[in-house]
């Protein structure tokens, strides 16, 4: 029996565990063979996933994942991740000795089912989820939730859990946030135009009740009002767009092919939406689209890396689960 009363599990996406087509495409059946992230009919679906996606797109994506892969470490995506929560840990024990922290990646390992069999293992009855995905969305939050509950259907004795389905607008968040701004500032000229970029859903999921463009907006403007920021001098886009349906917008890349024919000549650019660097920030946003806006005539391009496991990044993470856990 554990010494340990209280679980808490911070969850992420998970990434290949090497950049490999074979590897590509194990991670990416997984990934996309996910309800809640493709909302096509199934079976139209299926069809387009083994016939068309995975035959061609792990090759591209393979090669993309080997351009930001530490050869010691792995994916940024499971390593920051994994530092983030050792040092979340190491942090809550001090003040908490009686909660055990750990991670779940929702595709890849350590899986939900492993960790939650962990905790029953070791005896503990309550359970805290923290999805590493500050803004809620039908594809990743809730993705979370169904392998937590699919898990839980398993066992006779539930154990009492709560679920933090967002913190999108904790003022915790949003000041390490802007503190993080700050000192790219500090280190490199502030350009003309902060651009806040969030990871792209198709239109139809926010007709559908999803509240993720909307918390988008919300975070963007705290953003914006604690850097004081006039409206001229940010922007909100979405990036990462996939397939041909229509997908909130602005586009991205986009806004960035657009800015300097506006006379926006110089950005510094900030991923609010991943606690972590990963893919999609390091390699789509901090290179591709860099260089997409210096072909269309832009001069000057800052990414501002996430929190990752920063001081900044530990802290909110103990902010928010102080927010919700009992004493």
């Amino acid at each position: 029996m554990s010494d340990h009363k209280k679980g808490v599990l911070l969850a992420n996406l998970g990434s290949p565990t090497a950049p490999t087509v074979p590897a590509v495409r194990k991670f990416l059946e997984a990934f996309l063979g996910d309800k809640r992230v493709v909302n096509l009919p199934r079976p139209l679906w299926l069809i387009i996933l083994y016939c068309f996606v995975l035959p061609f797109r792990p090759k591209k994506s393979a090669e993309a994942y080997a351009k930001i892969w530490d050869d010691e470490k792995g994916s940024p995506l499971t390593f920051l991740t994994r530092q983030l929560t050792q040092k979340v840990a190491e942090k809550i024990s001090t003040t908490n000795p009686t909660v055990l922290l750990d991670h779940v990646m929702s595709y890849g390992e350590p899986s939900m089912a492993t960790q939650l069999r962990r905790f029953k293992d070791q005896g503990i009855k309550d359970i805290t989820i923290l999805p590493l995905y500050p803004q809620y969305s039908s594809t990743t939050t809730a993705s979370v939730y169904d392998a937590f509950v699919k898990e839980l259907n398993q066992w006779w004795h539930l154990p009492t859990f709560r679920f933090i389905s967002d913190y999108h607008e904790h003022n915790s968040y949003i000041n390490a946030l802007a503190q993080t701004v700050r000192a790219a500032w500090a280190l490199n000229p502030k350009n003309q135009m902060l651009v806040m970029s969030f990871h792209g859903l198709p239109e139809m999921l926010t007709e559908k009740g999803d509240p993720y463009f909307y918390q988008c907006q919300r975070t963007a403007k705290l953003l914006a009002d604690e850097l004081e920021l006039k409206e001229h001098e940010w922007r909100l886009v979405f990036q990462s767009r996939f397939g041909k349906a229509e997908w909130l917008k602005p586009y991205c890349a986009d806004t960035l092919a657009a800015l300097p024919q506006e006379g926006v000549k110089s950005v510094d650019l900030i991923c609010a939406g991943f606690a972590v660097d990963c893919l999609e920030t390091l390699e789509e946003i901090a290179m591709e689209n860099q260089h997409v806006f210096i072909e269309a005539g832009g001069e000057a391009y800052t990414y501002i890396p996430a929190l990752n496991d920063s001081e900044l990044g530990v802290q909110v993470i103990l902010d928010v689960l102080a927010s919700h856990l009992p004493n």
